[in-house]
């Protein structure tokens, strides 16, 4: 690394001055609406914050650059499909501050490196592609010419193209996605790691095994006819707040639901719908009917257990439990299974998941009485080491119970980041199928490779090594969404050149290689105009909807690319000689999806179906229980329960997000519903657990895990009075990944173990 580019890798230590309150009771309501309008205000104005959001998740509008949730088939709502954190994204995409050439003149790497993540991201949309030459501190502008040039110079000259990574963020349309991965295909690689491998990797991985699809089988309107929704590891008023419109419409419908997560979250207790005068003047629905606070990792002790309770009603009555039509019909192995269950303790399991038996026979009798069931979940199941046998686990209970392609139940992974789920279908995957190449170089003339590439870890183990040498990024904050923030950012510093195509300044634009360079890209909320006119793109929700979006605004600067022509141009820098037409592609996405349609089963008049409003649903097999699998079934799984060590003076730590962020996107200082405002740097921890250490709330400390013999440091942390169960303790993401161990992670997903990390909590000392 140059010396002369020392930055802060992670973010300063400095504190902003911490508020407590006690955490609230409810979501949403006046505290939701009084948020997103001062977001307008600060960031957008009145005029245009309101214009943009009653434009954003309409059929005829643009797919907010948050969350995936799915938007209803039929009418939506005209006071508008759009949450708090929905404004935020907007805000923070469509602000009036503008990062010109200037800037950069006047600040310095190491000054910018100084800066809070949240003052970098409101720092403003970067308005002209930014190079960071070898010997400089400073980006300066360069031409978008001369950027590609460099680009392809770099890459042509490497030793073989797997000397390359091209990583993908979630928010990447599918015509930029399938464009994106056959440039890198025809140059000769399957790097193609994306945010997939650190989220929900462990889920599809489970569901593919397990049902032949690696995505959810419900819809929207399964989620409102369900008679129980079981959520596991989510926190969805944060997270996924328009998911809370889902669980009231459950609930009035007669739905019960129960909520198993380590902190009692308000999202999950009661939501004071913001469209209804009565609750948003003081009223809420009642959600959870049962939450259990289970311990870090103790899901499969839960599950387990609830199968063992089943197990003695089935056997007392056979058939009244278990759904022995469907297993007979539909599911494979399940005499081993229950062989395997039978072997279990359900003393040990109870213990294990650290809630009582009372809580849960409960919960056995709600289930029995639930006869179509859902199972939710997000990354509390995902980020373990035992990640994928998380979601086996799932799915064994919802076999039992026959809940698997019927009306009001099914599985349900809550995905992340908006089309994140469509950048997987689309080709972005470092592990393609041969079947999925096969047809892409029928298609297009070319020779795909069909080694297997780098996922996110090992990227950036290569990285580290020297074996890679040219990291491009299509969106994201890959730094700070890494684990084991140190080592990956040493990684990055190895490389000869990192390229971000983004919309904003985030930490990895300071933390880079030899040469670095910013390519900036137009938004969701953008107007996209090519040679034949005005374009959209496309984007799959969280249950396989594909609906277009067009953004409607002036973009920032004259010099903004899409992402699609980014690619294009690319391509035809790079790979002249191809036979691909890659800007021709540019001009018009209809050319682009008449591809997708000729390579990828599903999209059969895609230009067509997708200009209907609402879209389109891809095929679902599980669906429809029809199971791609090797046996041609649902199959059962026989899963282990997970034995971590920990010693007597280590706490289980496990990431989360605060209510104003959004993935690595800070929005504020505040986490409202947890009452903590004006701080990021605290660690939640149980009363007992800070008594037993001679601490006290408000204590200042340093928080140390050691993995494999390497230890790991994050200094000045504020200790915070949570009702956290004992022995477990939350920090927030991305602060505390410095303490996520490169080298744990999940088995087959590779997802690193961030809800898992063996933790010292030490007094800080000046």
């Amino acid at each position: 690394m140059n010396n002369n580019r020392k930055v802060f890798v992670e973010p300063p230590e400095s504190l902003t001055g911490i508020s407590i309150t006690p955490p609230e009771v409810r979501s949403a309501g006046v505290k939701s609406v009084t948020s997103a309008l001062n977001q307008m205000r600060k960031y957008t104005g009145i005029r245009k914050g309101v214009s943009l959001s009653l434009k954003m998740n309409q059929k005829n509008g643009f797919d907010c650059p948050g969350c995936a949730w799915p938007d209803p088939d039929d009418d939506r709502s005209a006071l508008g499909e759009f949450c708090e954190n929905g404004i935020k994204a907007i805000a923070e995409e469509a602000t009036k501050k503008a990062l010109t050439p200037d800037f950069f003149a006047r600040h310095s790497i190491q000054e910018l490196s100084k800066m809070s993540d949240f003052e970098l991201g409101k720092s403003g949309r970067i308005t002209h592609p930014m190079i960071l030459r070898e010997d400089s501190v400073n980006y300066e502008k360069i031409s978008w010419n001369e950027a590609f040039g460099l680009l392809a110079s770099e890459l042509k000259s490497l030793n073989n193209p797997d000397e390359a990574i091209f990583y993908t963020s979630g928010r990447t349309s599918n015509e930029a996605a399938y464009l994106y991965q056959l440039l890198v295909r025809a140059y000769g690689t399957n790097n193609l790691p994306d945010c997939s491998n650190m989220c929900h990797e462990s889920s599809g991985v489970g569901l593919s095994e397990t049902l032949g699809i690696g995505k959810g089988s419900v819809t929207l309107v399964d989620i409102h006819q369900s008679d129980l929704l079981l959520i596991l590891g989510q926190n969805p008023g944060t997270n996924h707040p328009r998911m809370l419109l889902a669980m009231e419409k459950c609930k009035q419908n007669g739905g019960k639901i129960i909520s198993v997560n380590p902190l009692p979250e308000a999202g999950l207790m009661k939501f004071a719908n913001p469209q209804k005068p009565d609750k948003l003047l003081g009223g809420s629905t009642e959600l959870t009917d049962l939450y259990l606070p289970v311990k870090v990792n103790g899901d499969v002790a839960f599950l387990k257990a609830i199968m063992l309770l089943l197990l003695e009603e089935e056997e007392k009555n056979p058939g009244s439990v278990f759904d022995r039509q469907f297993i007979e019909e539909h599911g494979y192995g399940y005499q081993e299974f229950i062989d395997h269950l039978k072997s279990q303790d359900l003393e040990e399991c109870i213990l294990d998941s650290g809630l009582s038996r009372e809580d849960l026979v409960q919960a056995t009798k709600m289930i029995i009485d639930g006869k179509n069931m859902i199972i939710c979940w997000a990354m509390g199941l995902t980020q373990h080491e035992n990640g994928v046998d998380n979601i086996k686990e799932i799915v064994n209970l919802l076999l039992l119970r026959g809940s698997i392609g019927k009306k009001g139940a099914g599985t349900c992974p809550v995905r992340g980041h908006s089309n994140v789920q469509g950048d997987r279908t689309m080709g972005i995957w470092e592990a393609p199928k041969d079947s999925f190449l096969d047809r892409l170089d029928d298609h297009h003339g070319i020779q795909s490779p069909r080694k297997h590439g780098y996922a996110v870890v090992s990227a950036i183990n290569a990285m580290k090594q020297g074996s890679a040498k040219v990291f491009f990024a299509m969106g994201g904050n890959f730094l700070s969404a890494s684990p084991d923030t140190n080592y990956t950012a040493e990684a990055l510093q190895n490389c000869d050149l990192t390229v971000h195509v983004s919309t904003k300044l985030n930490r990895s634009h300071l933390v880079c290689g030899k040469q670095a360079m910013i390519l900036p890209c137009l938004g969701r909320t953008d107007r996209d105009v090519q040679k034949s006119g005005d374009q959209f793109v496309t984007c799959e929700n969280s249950m396989g909807v594909i609906q277009k979006s067009a953004g409607p605004l002036q973009p920032p600067s004259e010099e903004l690319k899409s992402e699609v022509r980014i690619v294009a141009e690319l391509g035809d820098k790079l790979l002249p000689d191809s036979g691909i037409d890659w800007l021709g592609y540019s001009e018009n996405y209809d050319r682009i999806r008449d591809s997708i349609e000729a390579v990828i089963p599903g999209f059969s008049e895609y230009n067509k179906r997708v200009r209907l409003p609402g879209g389109f649903y891809l095929p679902n097999g599980a669906r429809e229980r029809n199971f791609n699998t090797t046996t041609g079934k649902a199959n059962f799984s026989l899963v282990e329960l997970p034995k971590r060590q920990v010693a007597k003076d280590e706490l289980v730590m496990f990431t989360i997000r605060s209510h104003d962020q959004y993935n690595t996107t800070i929005y504020g200082l505040d986490d409202r519903y947890r009452g903590i405002s004006n701080e990021r740097r605290v660690i939640l921890m149980n009363s007992d657990d800070i008594k037993s250490r001679g601490l006290m709330a408000g204590d200042l400390v340093d928080l140390e895990s050691t993995f494999n013999g390497i230890k790991r440091v994050v200094k000045k942390f504020i200790v915070v009075d949570y009702p956290v169960p004992e022995g477990n303790a939350a920090t927030y993401f991305p602060e505390a990944n410095p303490l996520v161990p490169i080298d744990s992670f999940a088995k087959h997903s590779y997802t690193p173990s961030s809800k898992w990390v063996n933790l010292r909590v030490i007094p800080h000392i000046e």
